[in-house]
């Protein structure tokens, strides 16, 4: 079983740039898919991007957002530029069995908060 906990979420101006990491343990990344997953108020859960296990990527907002792992720190990152006020959310990493836009990924962290101001 792997834990996941997030950072990095924070307030900032449209058009900025922020990098999130999820640092997880119990397991390691490689053994899992890993996702980005955010949740807007009122809205259901949106599939951001996911890096399978053998580091092949989806990714629902192209040219901007961009996610990446790093095995020897085990950790997994979301790296968000040209950012919009509607990219307002709490941002989850999820780990599971295959890198889909589906979101059934078996374990979660407890989410950061991401504010972009217009």
């Amino acid at each position: 079983q792997v834990q996941l906990v997030e950072s990095g979420g924070g307030l900032v101006q449209a058009g900025g740039s922020l990098r999130l990491s999820c640092a997880a343990s119990g397991r390691t990344v490689s053994d899992y898919a890993m996702a980005w997953v955010r949740q807007a108020p009122g809205k259901e859960r949106e599939f951001v991007a996911a890096i399978s296990r053998s580091g092949g990527f989806v990714n629902s907002v192209k040219g901007r957002f961009t996610i990446s792992r790093d095995r020897a720190k085990n950790m997994v990152y979301l790296q968000m530029n040209s950012l919009k006020p509607e990219d307002t959310a709490v941002y989850y990493c999820a780990a599971g069995g295959v890198a889909s836009p589906s979101l059934e990924y078996d374990y979660w962290g407890q989410g950061t908060q991401v504010t972009v101001s217009s």
